[in-house]
């Protein structure tokens, strides 16, 4: 049975279709066989479909003879935290992020929280699965960590923030009826508890896997609205808003606009560069400039990493990189198990609004300096034939050309990124210049009128 739920990093499909509980159960076993585990942990968000497919993989894994440290109702990050804390051999979520409503899938590593390497770790827990030639079930256990894992979690998430320097700030949150809720409010009772003086307006709080509100992406632009207007009319400083598993954060400022990611990703570099001088700062090559600016300013050193968790996180390690950002949201942080989270950049900024002013007046120049358009997603017949048709026009006139991860073009005041999705079937466009924020839009139809032919 050829398992079609494998994509290039973690596992995702359609409920029924390419994933069900049986197909669970296979690649718990896969995974336990494929990385010789004696302890695993694991977490799952609040999909409805979360909890049954938690648990066949609980049931599999303890088929293999393992021992399972059970987090129940957790964000990927807890998991990726819990992994290294508890010096397990792997971790699994079983989460579809922000994907549809009839999707669910599982973010996995291995010891020390590493990413599984594509052509062999995840190739061969495919080719265990597909098989499914396991032989008889042995016995292992089930441990419920929960309370003790997330306490150790919330210690090391408040050690990126400076506690005395916080002043008051009222903060939006909006959870969007996925998982961050009770894992923000253990955050928020110690910060309470060691006097931080902020005060949160709760949004969309309580998970509930319908999602009422619809999936929690608050990276589409028709989904950012509620979250600025409540802003406003709160009277707030800044709002927070995360997808489903949490392990993105977005940011809007006390009017209600929203920052854009690589934006975000400037102001954390800098943050890193002022407290360790000289430090190496990953970027993904979608938008790029601002950071490039950032960091040489501050001394540090950009490293350019393929787009994706497994390839950034890897990158981190390789490079000894004290931090990465994707423009996507997805932050990393060498010293939280090198490894993505979406509550430690919200505490970071909101230390450096406590300290330097108002987040739109930390962005508004690095916005006029370098504008970028926001990622475009194109749904197209024949994408190798439209990125052909792009490149056959523009790269005659750029002055570098880069394909770490999809077609990136500068062509001296402007430069874009045309890339494949490795979870979605779109090819996503990203266009950046150096000022000239009224010349963007033309520029994107330029490209957009040459993939459509």
């Amino acid at each position: 049975m050829t398992l079609s739920c494998f994509k290039a990093y973690d596992i995702r499909g359609r409920l029924g279709v390419d994933l069900d509980a049986g197909i669970a159960f296979r690649i718990g076993r896969g995974f336990a066989r494929a990385l010789e585990v004696r302890r695993v942990v694991l977490a799952r968000d609040c999909r409805a479909s979360s909890a049954q497919l938690a648990d066949q993989i609980a049931h599999a894994l303890m088929a293999e003879g393992a021992e399972v440290l059970d987090l129940g109702l957790a964000g990927t990050e807890e998991m990726y935290f819990a992994t290294s804390h508890f010096e397990a051999d792997g971790g699994i979520c079983v989460t579809a992020s922000h994907n549809p409503m009839d999707y669910n899938g599982m973010k996995m590593v291995r010891a020390g929280s590493a990413p599984l390497d594509a052509a062999t770790g995840l190739a061969r827990i495919r080719a265990l699965a597909e098989f499914d030639d396991f032989g008889p079930a042995r016995t292992g256990h089930l441990r419920d960590m929960a309370q003790e894992a997330r306490a150790a979690y919330v210690a090391r998430v408040l050690s990126f923030v400076d506690i005395a320097a916080l002043r008051p700030l009222k903060i939006l949150v909006n959870a969007g009826n996925g998982a961050a809720g009770p894992t923000f409010d253990a955050i928020a009772a110690e910060l309470a508890a060691r006097g931080a003086p902020l005060s949160f307006i709760r949004m969309r709080h309580d998970p509930d896997g319908r999602f009422p509100h619809g999936i929690p992406n608050p990276l589409l632009p028709e989904n950012q609205p509620p979250t600025a207007e409540r802003v406003r009319a709160e009277g707030a400083d800044l709002g927070v808003a995360w997808d489903g598993d949490f392990d993105r954060c977005f940011f809007f400022d006390h009017e209600g606009s929203f920052i854009p990611g690589e934006y975000v990703v400037g102001l954390l570099a800098e943050v890193f560069l002022s407290r360790h001088p000289g430090a190496t700062i990953i970027h993904d090559p979608r938008v790029i400039w601002n950071t490039l600016d950032v960091v040489e300013r501050a001394g540090g050193r950009a490293v350019q990493s393929r787009t994706g968790h497994a390839f950034i996180k890897q990158a981190l390690r390789d490079a000894r990189a004290i931090y990465g950002g994707e423009m996507s949201a997805h932050h990393y942080f060498r010293d939280f198990v090198h490894c993505d989270s979406g509550m430690i950049p919200w505490l970071m900024i909101a230390e450096l609004v406590s300290r330097k002013g108002a987040l739109r007046d930390l962005v508004a120049e690095r916005r006029e300096a370098f504008p970028s358009s926001g990622e475009i997603n194109f749904t197209l017949g024949d994408v190798p034939a439209a990125v052909a048709r792009v490149r056959a026009v523009l790269e005659p006139k750029a002055r570098g050309v880069d394909e770490t991860d999809g077609l990136s073009l500068d062509l001296g005041d402007w430069r874009f990124n045309l890339r494949a999705s490795n979870t979605e079937p779109v090819l996503r466009l990203n266009v950046e210049s150096r000022g000239h924020p009224e010349k963007l839009a033309a520029r994107v139809e330029r490209i957009e009128a040459l993939l459509r032919g």
